[in-house]
């Protein structure tokens, strides 16, 4: 263990292989973290919150399988363990200075993280504990911290994203249902189309999250598989050849959600592609994000000079200028949202590759931003349901408005008077600014109760051809 001697009432003096230096009297780190806060001041930006707590659930696990397998004492063991596990449930959180960016391989802020546990172990057990030799026995950075990014890439999706992910998308579900038999003027290209439901076009919403959610639950699979125990490089030197099995089953344990021991440790250190192709399921989730607060913002749009489809909830004032104006406050925000997503998956496609041979050395990068999308998606969702969805108003009497005077639903008229005279009936209702049915009923000489059925929004939601056959 390092050396200690007080220097004075605000340092004490800590020694490792590299010789003397002052750390924090207060501190519970070490000297190698004391390095790495004065070699990259850099962001001020400290590791995320879920990584140190699989950081330390590494480390208990570490600790228990060392303990089990006895080339720990047990009371040593145990003692790292607890000590460990405090660090998990962030008690000691201020005890981690490390800035983000660091080395490439995170042996930062394992040692952080060894110095800590040993400091707390060391106090709990009333004996020298080794960050080195004890805390991190039987381990390397190098597959310590590939492990607690994975670790907590899993934890982060499992207890946050996706539950956040199914109540937005159960919200939205719900709103279907109510709005199913709410018909309005569908849209390509931003122009008047044929008439869907508000149901469906929500339902469509709800589809695409529900496909997201299958997307990520699909690479969580590979991102479970754990390289604890290939230390160095990947041949697993100086570990215990059970260790990495015995240490993702002792981390399923504690949390409850199931990790496995990577069959090819060699991969898990030199290659992220698993947390790549994760920031990509999460880039694909923004995208539909993007798309579902774009449509709301179009529908809200006016009141007056806009769609006006619906009204969200006001939430707040919307210019400091122009009294009594309220803007589309929580899907603007959700899009800024989806925006540092998709550059979060820039940055980690490049982290993703930016290894050589048997080692990644942009870890903490790909560790930072993958949960940071993750965090901010989870929110995002929650407020975009719960602030926006859950409440909003469908303003009928206007939707009804511009679905009566929409000249698209000549186009269920096709089968009956032909592509090419419907068409001269809807420029003609679009020039005069006339109802599609008056038009329609002294163009084509049908009944007008046959045209009324034709012509039902409703009845064209449901699709199909209307109409008898031929008619060019």
């Amino acid at each position: 263990m390092a050396t200690r001697r007080r220097s004075s009432p605000r340092f004490r003096i800590e020694h490792d292989s590299m010789g003397e230096l002052q750390v924090p009297a207060d501190a519970l780190w070490g000297a190698q973290t004391q390095r790495a806060v004065q070699n990259f001041p850099i962001s001020g930006q400290r590791m995320p919150r879920e990584f140190i707590r699989a950081l330390g659930l590494v480390k208990a696990a570490a600790a228990e399988v060392n303990g089990g397998f006895g080339l720990l004492p047990r009371k040593l063991a145990q003692a790292i363990r607890a000590a460990a596990l405090e660090v998990a449930e962030g008690l000691h959180d201020a005890h981690f200075p490390v800035d983000v960016y660091q080395t490439g391989s995170g042996t930062s802020s394992n040692m952080n993280a060894n110095e800590v546990i040993a400091a707390l172990a060391g106090a709990r057990a009333q004996r020298a504990v080794h960050p080195n030799d004890h805390v991190n026995l039987g381990q390397s950075s190098n597959d310590v911290v590939p492990s607690a990014l994975r670790v907590a890439a899993v934890l982060s999706a499992s207890e946050t994203l996706l539950p956040a992910l199914r109540h937005l998308r159960k919200t939205i579900e719900r709103r279907a249902r109510e709005l199913r038999r709410v018909a309005k003027t569908g849209r390509t290209h931003l122009m008047d189309a044929m008439p869907l439901t508000f149901g469906q076009e929500f339902g469509a919403w709800a589809s695409q999250l529900l496909s997201a959610q299958a997307r990520i639950e699909d690479s969580l699979r590979r991102v479970r598989r754990l390289p604890l125990g290939g230390t160095a490089v990947g041949t697993g030197i100086n570990a215990d050849p059970r260790f990495g099995h015995a240490a993702a089953k002792a981390l399923t344990a504690m949390t409850g959600v199931r990790f496995e021991s990577a069959s090819d440790k060699f991969e898990g250190l030199a290659a992220q592609d698993d947390a790549v192709e994760l920031s990509g399921q999460l880039n694909a989730l923004a995208v539909a994000l993007m798309k579902i607060a774009n449509d709301l913002r179009w529908m809200n749009s006016g009141p007056l000079a806009g769609l006006g489809e619906i009204e969200l909830p006001a939430l707040q004032p919307g210019s400091s200028i122009m009294p009594g104006k309220v803007n589309p406050v929580i899907p603007e925000a959700v899009a800024m949202v989806c925006a540092q997503v998709m550059g979060h998956h820039t940055a980690i496609t490049v982290a993703g590759q930016s290894g050589n041979f048997q080692l990644n050395v942009m870890l903490p990068l790909i560790a930072c931003d993958l949960l940071e999308s993750q965090r901010l998606l989870a929110a995002a969702m929650r407020a975009l349901a719960d602030s926006a969805i859950a409440e909003l108003r469908v303003r009928e009497d206007r939707v009804r408005a511009a679905l009566d005077r929409n000249p698209i639903l000549v186009t269920a008229l096709n089968p009956i008077v032909g592509y090419e005279k419907a068409a001269a009936i809807a420029k003609q209702a679009y020039r005069e600014g006339r109802p599609i049915l008056e038009v329609a009923r002294e163009a084509s000489g049908l009944p007008e109760a046959e045209l009324r059925r034709l012509l039902d929004p409703m009845s064209l939601t449901r699709g199909g051809i209307h109409g008898a056959s031929g008619g060019g």
